[in-house]
């Protein structure tokens, strides 16, 4: 498949606009399934959600970014705050949240209190040095990864 004819194709039948750049594969992309460069206009996404999730989550994913695309280049609100985004990817019925792939899976670090035994799971690392239980104001010792 033709990746920037693809989304040509898209941006015609979804949204009656036109797309004038390029559309690219990016492998590196691990959480997101595309992204929107404003600098230059051209389009990223990653080839790994549309083999995994086919091609009707992946035209979801390409109505995001064409979202971005188009608000931006009509000087309006493009990004995930805006208002603007939010009706027209509501409108063209996009994808907010790229779906998660196989095998992803969230870390979280471990620690517990030393004064009431409290555990904390959190998505990133506490300097223990600095910060304490927000219960008893004790000490936090790192448990472990999981």
């Amino acid at each position: 498949m033709n990746l920037t004819d693809y989304v040509k194709t898209v941006s015609i039948e979804d949204f009656g606009w036109e797309f004038k750049h390029q559309a690219l594969w990016n492998k590196r992309l691990r959480t997101t399934g595309g992204r929107f460069f404003p600098k230059d206009g051209h389009l990223d996404f990653n080839p790994k959600l549309y083999e995994e999730h086919g091609l009707e989550t992946f035209r979801k994913i390409v109505r995001h970014e064409l979202c971005h695309y188009h608000l931006y280049f009509q000087g309006k609100g493009y990004k995930h705050v805006d208002r603007d985004f939010k009706d027209l990817l509501a409108k063209v019925e996009g994808l907010r949240y790229a779906p998660k792939m196989q095998g992803q899976k969230e870390k979280y670090y471990l620690y517990q209190c030393q004064s009431c035994g409290h555990i904390y799971r959190r998505k990133r690392r506490v300097n223990t040095q600095k910060f304490g239980c927000g219960l008893c104001r004790g000490k936090l010792i790192f448990l472990n990864q999981s």
